[in-house]
């Protein structure tokens, strides 16, 4: 196995501590962890990479819990690289992987491409909500997909039909080895939505939801005809806390870090919320936040 060289790039960093980068605050650290600033460097690193180390990606860390033993292998970080955002024609559009899904919204208005509004209320960049389906206000994101541009371990870059993957709720299924750079996406003309459309819609968000306190999102995806925060308040859930984990006392969908919450805390009243609303309702919440990652070395002797 060839080991990567510690100068490859000022970009590399090892041991890096993932709660740095994830909305919830928590996580311990990745063996390596890299911010590529164009897809050809991204490139370069994917091929310098041991062919037996797992590769895992980040956006900007939302709707993810990292366990506090980190993450073995290479964490690759989508930040830095450029925000592509390119209109295509009237109706179409092509946007990176990370670029921030509130960008691609306004930008979406100004072209008179109202129904792109929604993705104003995903905290995430496009690949992500590429990868999760994610949705917002009504939306969801492989609606509006036509094609994407992918790339495998070996840093080969693929084009793809929308045809080429499976679409539920939150979940869009498609190769394994593949990643997300880019989407072309379609959205009708609708001069109406504007950037006071966009406003108007997050302060209506805000006004239910626990923002500005670090948390993922929601926790758990909706069953079908029902709402999870609806279900988790009538458990009598609200405010329960476990160490620094709290269920929000203003949406119960939210689990926020109340300042020194571990990762093991936020999963095991994860965990507590499932159990007390199957008791207490018969339905067993299935989460939207992705889990990853090693428990600390503690909490693996328990």
């Amino acid at each position: 196995m060839n080991a990567v060289a510690d100068d490859v790039t000022p970009s590399l960093l090892r041991n890096e501590p993932l709660r740095k980068h994830t909305s919830w605050r928590v996580g311990g650290p990745a063996d390596l962890f890299y911010e590529p600033t164009s897809v050809e460097d991204l490139q370069r690193m994917l091929a310098d990479l041991p062919a037996d180390m797992p590769v895992h990606w980040l956006g900007l860390g939302s709707n993810l819990l990292v366990r506090d033993g980190g993450i073995r292998g290479a964490v690759i970080a989508t930040a830095r690289l450029p925000r592509q955002l390119e209109k295509l024609d009237d109706v179409r559009v092509r946007a990176g992987a990370g670029l921030a899904c509130m960008l691609l919204a306004k930008q979406c208005v100004r072209w008179h491409l109202g129904p792109a509004v929604f993705f104003a209320g995903i905290p995430g960049t496009v690949g992500g909500a590429l990868a999760m389906n994610a949705g917002a206000f009504g939306g969801e994101t492989w609606n509006h997909v036509e094609a994407v541009e992918t790339l495998d371990r070996r840093g080969e870059r693929r084009a793809r039909p929308r045809t080429d993957y499976e679409i539920g709720y939150r979940t869009a299924r498609g190769p394994r080895t593949e990643w997300f750079l880019s989407a072309t996406f379609r959205f009708e003309r609708d001069t109406a939505s504007s950037l006071d459309t966009i406003k108007t819609l997050l302060a209506k968000r805000n006004a239910s939801q626990p923002l500005g306190i670090p948390s993922c999102g929601s926790v758990f995806r909706n069953p079908a005809g029902d709402f999870a925060g609806r279900l988790i308040e009538q458990a009598g859930l609200k405010g329960r806390q476990i160490g620094g984990a709290v269920v929000s006392e203003k949406h119960a969908n939210f689990i926020v870090n109340a300042g020194k919450a571990t990762a093991a805390d936020i999963e095991a009243l994860i965990n507590e919320v499932r159990a007390t609303v199957q008791q207490s309702t018969g339905v067993l919440l299935e989460p939207e936040v992705r889990i990853v990652g090693e428990l600390a070395p503690a909490e693996g002797r328990r």
